[in-house]
């Protein structure tokens, strides 16, 4: 970068290696490179492919601003600075971004950047004038519905967002839905006023449908079964399952969009790669119910004949916290399994183990992550087959394996 593109500029040779670094840096923070800074992710292939067509270029550039790097919330928030008769500039534009929860650094150029490669497929036109027709060309979605998104309440949408990672549309119990929602976004709903202030204005907006479900074991409660519509599929599910694509090889995607049965099929195949592939995806299919962010995958599906892989997710609600996840798709999990885990925590930097067995999970295993929790800042979930069984049957279930490791780690401290 510094040697052919900004060789000939008239400044220091640390001046020129730092604007070399920072564009590295962009294309790194857009998803065109990897963490090693020389290898092109899938969608920055993509782009390439596309250099000679800058038409087509800009727009699937744009797009995928707009979906996966905070692109229609900056232009949400335009139009709305618009609405309100509000004059825009990069400092009056970055107070209104921190008020929805969106960081910008003081005196950074991200948004100044951002609105000029949305300038460059048409979004903008006269600096922060926005081409609706042109956005919802390239959007996929009408700008209404997107409005009609973020007019939701943080309780709605946490629910909406919630019943999206669900494996199928339903329909589910209304309460597990909720009880997803609280365990990965950490709302806190009104138990009593759940219909009226979530479910029926989700209803009337045509993301779910409601019927009523019978009787509860013991209680008296009648929750309501929770269906999704096409809407919800097209607006959310959808874009969360193509985002997650865009980060994984071709042979791994179809899984992504199998039900959590059809995968564990898949681990009892006689072909190893298949069962590699499978237990991958099971991987995928547990975090992504809590919504965590898919970040790298650890190869040893071959060597092991398809009996154990290894994946990195990241979450950044409140606190950054990295998950290690280890599949085995075998009868037992021993201490030495886990015991390789917790030592390779030191080199991943991770704050969490999720050891997931198709099989079981040993009593000294189990008794060797304990001590571990108890005595380090460590925790390790154990997810084994009866686990298993209970999420694909019912997949908010996941929040009571994860809960019963909190609860676990109380006592021992």
């Amino acid at each position: 970068m510094r040697d052919r593109y900004f060789a000939g500029y008239k400044t220091s040779d640390r001046n020129k290696r730092k604007l070399a670094n920072n564009t590295k840096l962009s294309l790194r923070a857009y998803g065109l490179i990897g963490e090693d800074d020389a290898t092109l992710t899938e969608f920055g292939a993509t782009l390439y492919e596309l250099r000679r067509d800058e038409r087509a270029f800009h727009e699937v550039f744009a797009r995928h601003i707009l979906k996966n790097r905070q692109g229609m919330n900056v232009v949400q928030c335009v139009l709305d600075m618009h609405a309100a008769g509000e004059s825009i500039d990069l400092n009056r534009l970055r107070r209104w971004l921190a008020e929805r929860g969106i960081a910008v650094p003081r005196g950074g150029k991200h948004m100044s950047t951002l609105r000029l490669w949305l300038e460059r497929a048409g979004v903008f036109v006269s600096r922060y004038r926005v081409d609706r027709a042109r956005l919802e060309k390239i959007l996929g979605l009408n700008v209404e519905e997107f409005e009609a998104l973020a007019m939701f309440t943080p309780e709605q949408r946490a629910y909406l967002k919630a019943l999206a990672n669900l494996d199928s549309k339903g329909p589910h119990l209304s309460n597990d839905v909720e009880k997803l929602a609280i365990a990965t976004y950490g709302v806190a709903f009104n138990e009593k006023n759940l219909p009226k202030q979530v479910l029926y204005p989700l209803r009337d907006a045509g993301y779910i449908h409601l019927e009523r479900g019978t009787k509860e074991a013991g209680r008296g409660a009648k929750p309501f079964l929770v269906t999704a519509t096409g809407k919800l599929a097209a607006n959310l599910a959808t874009p969360l399952i193509e985002q997650l694509e865009r980060q994984v090889r071709a042979d791994l995607r179809p899984l992504l969009r199998k039900p959590l049965n059809g995968i564990r099929r898949d681990l009892k195949s006689r072909d190893r790669h298949v069962r590699g592939l499978a237990l991958e995806a099971l991987a995928f299919k547990l975090m992504r119910l809590i919504d965590l962010s898919y970040v790298a995958t650890r190869p040893r599906g071959d060597a092991t004949g398809g009996a154990e892989v290894d994946l990195i997710f990241e979450g950044a609600r409140l606190l950054f916290s990295r998950w290690q996840v280890q599949c085995k798709n075998t009868a037992h999990v021993s201490l030495d399994d886990v015991a390789k885990e917790v030592g390779l925590t030191h080199v991943l930097k991770s704050n969490a183990i999720v050891m997931v067995s198709t099989g079981e999970i040993g009593r000294e295993a189990r008794r060797y992550a304990n001590r571990i929790t108890a005595d380090s800042n460590l925790c390790i979930v154990m997810v084994d087959g009866d686990d298993l069984g209970r999420i694909e049957t019912r997949p908010a279930a996941i929040v009571d394996a994860f809960a019963r490791k909190a609860r676990r780690r109380r006592m021992l401290r």
